[in-house]
């Protein structure tokens, strides 16, 4: 099983230097009122009550004192105290004053969350600064770098997360065990601003939203359907090579089909106001699901016809709120490559390892070899029998572990109807995505009374196995965006060549070459404008084109084509024929270029 954050080296590390920065703070501002300091993914914060707004220079005053308390290597001591004497301790200090009597009760912990049991109330001491908290700490404060910190910016945060409660101004920093790893965070940060998928979409012009349409309704232009149609292409000829059956189903269904899935009892928040049609209530799908099953129902079904594996790219629709919206990543409209498999209890075991094997090999097919699997178990809010639960969770396990696959456990993280697998990829610059799910049902086959005839004539309950491999297609285009930095691997780039002729007269030969080339299916273009050759170069380069295809009188006199990379390697003049070689075996086995 894949190591916990929580008990890393990195989270003591973080953890110990947000008591450190509130330290400083509270040094150059001893009136302030502190909150809540945890870490995070790739640092930490804290929240502050300050008299006035916090500039630049100030945070670098700030983390200048915090290297200084670093070197005065304290120790962190942790102590059990009561109530009272916690609030001896911070009878100046309202916020830990307010969590103290949560911890009292029972109902949060240190940082206001809700828990399930009552804590244990405990401080931990370093230098002159006390802190509410339960740990764990680095043993001392020298243990951490000096020279790996660094406080990243200043944002407002209502006091836990309430907007009727005071704003405060919330300090991010991020630490790390040594300064060659700081830097190189630092670098990932520039560099995703780099690839940021909203940024490229405009450049390449892939992809727009418009405030006409509405937010979070995304309107695809012929580049980025074009890398749409072919990623979609492939996900086809994969699923019909792996004994899929595609189907297609209606955006709306009528209330009583949502009803009887159990969404509008467990999902409603996230679906958009019914449609009324005739005197009938329609909703706009939010899932695929429950035609899946109608389409099974249409019919008896035998165990010689299990498993059934159906297929479909439909578009579902969630209502999302408008500060949630983000680029292609967080959508109200978007289009789910979903499928549903259908097997006798026996078979399920099986399926739940072809279709795991089947998302792993799609994923690397498109360039993400890390891969880490999240398995998420029953929620509080569930249905179905606890005992089916805990056998559906343990097959999930054991196909994980049948894989040899990381894994991290989500707990209480399923879905309403089952337990889950959450497939998360890293890219390029070792971010984490969330994109496939592998997701048990055992409550939609009672709900729809779904069955089959078994070999002794009776009717039994089929097992169902939900699975969005790609996800969101929107997502997965935006995260297929920032992996590459828009520079798509030869056979998803919109145009692979693009044929520059230095002059008029080698125009139709230029032309020539691009009729060769295209009638082996190769996307090519030919820049015949008036500029200078280096200008047309540069262009192709920025619209990150894999190839650019130089011609002049010597190319034109011998049938070559004078081959550059985008990155700028030159690969030198080479036969047409011999160019359209290299590339289509690049297009064959998906070279990045």
């Amino acid at each position: 099983m894949a190591e916990n954050y929580e008990e890393s080296k990195l989270y003591r590390l973080r953890h110990s230097a947000a008591h450190v920065m509130a330290q400083a703070v509270l040094e150059k501002f001893p009136e302030g009122k502190v909150a809540i300091g945890p870490p995070i993914e790739d640092g930490f914060y804290y929240d502050f009550e300050l008299p006035r707004p916090l500039t630049p220079e100030d945070l670098e005053e700030i983390e200048d004192r915090m290297r200084e308390i670093i070197k005065n290597d304290s120790e962190f001591v942790r102590e059990e105290v009561s109530a009272e004497q916690a609030r001896e301790i911070f009878a100046d200090q309202p916020y830990k004053l307010e969590l103290i009597e949560g911890l009292e009760k029972g109902d949060v912990d240190e940082h206001g969350d809700p828990v399930d049991e009552k804590e244990v109330i405990t401080i931990y001491k370093s230098d002159a600064f006390v802190d509410l908290c339960r740990g764990p700490h680095l043993e001392r404060t020298g243990k951490i770098h000096p020279k790996a910190i660094k406080l990243m910016n200043v944002a407002g945060a209502y006091w836990r997360g309430d907007e009727h409660n005071p704003m405060l101004q919330r300090i991010y920093g991020t630490a790390w065990l040594s300064p060659k790893d700081l830097k190189q965070y630092l670098w990932k940060l520039e560099e995703a601003k780099k690839r940021d998928h909203r940024k490229l979409g405009k450049e390449l012009d892939l992809y727009s939203v418009s405030d006409n349409v509405g937010s979070g309704l995304v309107l695809w232009h012929p580049n980025g359907a074009k890398v749409r149609f072919l990623a979609e292409r492939f996900w086809e000829d994969q699923h019909l090579k792996n004994g899929y059956d595609f189907v297609y189903t209606p955006h709306i269904g009528k209330v009583d089909l949502w009803k009887t899935s159990g969404h509008l009892d467990f999902y409603a928040e996230n679906m958009y106001a019914p449609i009324v049609i005739e005197d009938q209530k329609y909703y706009l799908k939010p899932m695929n699901c429950p035609f899946h099953i109608e389409i099974y129902k249409s019919d008896i079904r035998s165990y010689r016809d299990l498993p059934m594996r159906y297929a479909e790219k439909g578009t579902v629709y969630r209502y999302e709120r408008s500060g949630v919206m983000h680029g292609l990543l967080r959508v109200r409209g978007f289009t789910q490559d979903d499928a549903h498999h259908f097997c006798t209890p026996a078979q399920m075991p099986g399926e739940i390892d072809f279709v795991l094997s089947f998302s792993l090999n799609m994923l690397r097919a498109f360039g993400f070899q890390e891969i880490e699997a999240y398995l998420s178990t029953r929620p509080e809010k569930a249905v179905g029998d606890p005992q089916r639960w805990e056998d559906a969770e343990a097959a999930l396990e054991q196909s994980l572990k049948r894989a040899e696959l990381p894994y991290h456990v989500d707990e209480g993280g399923g879905a309403f109807y089952g337990p889950k697998i959450d497939l998360k990829v890293k890219d390029a610059l070792g971010r984490e995505w969330q994109l496939s799910t592998i997701q048990f049902d055992f409550n939609n086959p009672e709900r729809f009374d779904m069955t089959y005839i078994e070999e002794d004539g009776q009717a039994y309950r089929p097992y169902m196995i939900h699975r969005a491999l790609l996800g969101s297609i929107e997502r997965f285009f935006g995260v297929l965006i920032e992996h590459y930095g828009g520079a798509f691997p030869v056979w998803l780039s919109p145009t692979q060549a693009v044929i520059i002729p230095i002059a008029d007269r080698h125009v139709d030969f230029a032309n020539e070459v691009a009729e060769q080339l295209k009638e082996a299916d190769l996307r090519v273009e030919v820049d015949d404008r008036s500029d200078r050759m280096n200008a047309k170069i540069r262009d192709a380069e920025k619209r990150k084109v894999p190839y650019m295809l130089v011609v002049g009188d010597r190319e034109m006199e011998n049938g070559q084509v004078d081959i550059r990379r985008r990155s700028g390697e030159r690969l030198g003049a080479m036969l047409v024929n011999d160019f359209r070689d290299l590339a289509i075996k690049d297009v064959e086995e998906k070279v990045e270029g």
